[in-house]
């Protein structure tokens, strides 16, 4: 990263486009506090994230983030239902398996929640994702190529679905993608070009 400095507003959407290598998931991981920079801050919902521990920043995302990312990375040992308990019972919620029920209900799962990731199909894979990223009730959504991994069809439902879901909510998106038309369905297109941030 080279000099890159941005405000995204509370509620807003953002894509995050640039050629591969650009430094698109790099920036990403910033914004989340995967990763931390080399020099200067990066705030999130009002925390400096260079600030914090590794702990502390945990701590904050399990609270206050939900991640979509290409590869669903859901835990292939735990059925759709568990997957998206998981979050709930790391931030110690209330009511969590009612909860978790009425989110997958929401994305249309509600007839697969015993199912394991295995006997589910992509986009299947990406609802429960969705459906986890969204059961705490984010403050901020971070999105990387969430349809990458998925067929044209499959993938308009998973942008359609997370669209939806992130007015009602009314959580701030932040999203890496190649695809322009889902880009220009953001408020707000960041483009990248060698670690630059080159247009807004």
């Amino acid at each position: 990263m080279d000099d890159v400095t941005f405000d995204i507003a509370r509620g807003e959407t953002v894509a995050i486009t640039g050629a591969s290598g650009a430094g698109k998931s790099t920036l990403l991981a910033m914004l989340a506090g995967l990763d931390l920079p080399s020099g200067g801050h990066v705030w999130l919902d009002g925390e400096d994230l260079t600030a914090l521990s590794e702990d502390g920043r945990a701590r904050l995302r399990a609270q206050r983030v939900g991640f979509v990312f290409q590869s669903f990375h859901l835990i292939p040992s735990l059925t759709a239902l568990e997957n998206v308990l998981l979050p709930l019972e790391l931030a110690q919620r209330d009511s969590a398996r009612a909860r978790a029920r009425e989110i997958l209900d929401r994305v249309a799962l509600t007839a697969r929640v015993d199912h394991y990731p295995r006997q589910l199909s992509g986009g299947e894979q990406q609802r429960v994702a969705l459906a986890r990223a969204f059961v705490i009730g984010p403050a901020v959504l971070f999105a990387d190529e969430p349809t990458g991994n998925l067929d044209a069809n499959a993938g308009q439902r998973i942008i359609e679905l997370m669209f939806e879901m992130n007015r009602t909510a009314r959580t701030t998106l932040v999203l890496v993608t190649h695809e322009q038309v889902l880009a220009r369905r953001c408020d707000r297109i960041l483009h990248m070009e060698a670690g630059r941030l080159v247009a807004s």
